[in-house]
């Protein structure tokens, strides 16, 4: 195991030479996301929908809150999904830069403590396998496991399936996209029945695919479900 690691750090120094970081924003040599440009993103402020943490001009549910039964305690994002972060979420998610687990999933600590209410267990919301094979990872798995470090909280990523492959829901409007994640995601494990959860995905557009989660794990016995996401998409 130890060579195989040493292996792994040795490949790592090779790719940085080869390919040195740079900011996703401002392009600076050193770092994938640097601070000013991080700090430059604009935060999700109230006043919000109670439930889904939609930034909205009152403090009062949002229209999708009404219309839709809720499967999850409450949902809360950092940023909101424009300039720089999107297109850092995006490298992330399609482009293999991995190494933006880190600055990006520091970013869910700012929003840790308004979910935190005795959450025992974080799950990352789950990529089909075939999903997973065109990827090669699953980023919010990434996530999990870097706010992990940072707030003590175990990952479980194993217990919750995404057991029917879905469209993707970028093209999709508000309803369409609860449609199309409607029993897509299955509860396999009885590892975290009587759990306090907490989902953990990259971006919330209209929290269908969270709502759909939570069905799931709630369906496998889970106490509660809470979710964080790196940036909200305001439509």
């Amino acid at each position: 195991m130890a060579i195989a690691a040493g292996v792994r750090k040795l490949g790592r120094v090779l790719l940085d030479l080869l390919y040195p970081p740079r900011c996703v924003g401002c392009g600076r040599d050193g770092t994938f996301y640097c601070a000013a440009c991080l700090g430059a993103v604009p935060r999700v402020t109230p006043p919000l929908c109670p439930h889904c943490g939609k930034p909205q001009g009152t403090a009062d549910l949002c229209s999708n809150c009404v219309d839709h039964l809720q499967s999850i305690e409450g949902l809360r994002s950092t940023c909101l999904y424009e300039g720089t972060l999107r297109e850092a979420i995006h490298r992330f998610k399609y482009g293999n830069m991995r190494a933006l687990a880190v600055p990006l999933g520091d970013l869910l600590v700012d929003v840790w403590r308004s979910v935190s209410r005795g959450v025992e267990v974080l799950v990352p919301v789950p990529l089909h396998r075939r999903r997973l094979r065109e990827r090669g990872y699953n980023q919010s798995r990434l996530l999990a496991l870097r706010l992990s470090t940072s707030v003590g909280v175990p990952v479980v990523d194993d217990a919750l399936r995404r057991i029917r492959y879905t469209a993707s829901q970028t093209r999709l409007g508000m309803h369409e996209r609860h449609e199309n994640v409607v029993n897509a995601f299955s509860c396999v494990s009885d590892r975290l029945q009587g759990k306090r959860v907490a989902l953990v995905d990259d971006v919330c557009t209209t929290g269908a695919t969270l709502e759909a989660c939570g069905a799931a794990l709630r369906a496998g016995g889970v106490a509660s479900v809470w979710a964080v996401t790196v940036a909200r998409a305001v439509q």
